[in-house]
């Protein structure tokens, strides 16, 4: 069905920049939310961001005023801009899809972000 395909991850500095992009491909629905997870070793997965087919955004406490998520309807993509990067954003970040309520998320397989110096 739905497929998705993270890419964008790797290496970055404290305090530098990354953008992750998410390709869907398949079925698509024109209400989906999409978003970004992410999973440190050890720990759940997290909520990092969600957008809305209407372009509504949901952002983590800890990463509010740093990442931004934005889509463009047209490449069934969504990008997830990081900035002030930070140690404990390392993280597998995972692209999810889903409409709310309706559906259950497909996921991507993820894509490693490293923040160290």
């Amino acid at each position: 069905q739905v497929q998705l395909v993270e890419s964008g991850g790797g290496l970055v500095q404290p305090g530098g920049s990354l953008r992750l992009s998410c390709a869907a491909s398949g079925w698509m629905s024109n209400i989906n939310t999409m978003g970004w997870y992410r999973q440190a070793p050890g720990k759940e997965r997290e909520l990092v961001a969600t957008i809305t087919s209407g372009g509504s955004t949901n952002y983590a406490d800890s990463v509010k005023g740093r990442f931004t998520i934005s889509r463009e309807n047209a490449k069934n993509t969504v990008y997830l801009q990081m900035t002030s990067l930070k140690l404990e954003d390392t993280a597998v970040y995972y692209c999810t899809s889903y409409i709310p309520g309706i559906t259950g998320n497909y996921w991507g397989k993820g894509t490693p972000v490293t923040v160290s110096s």
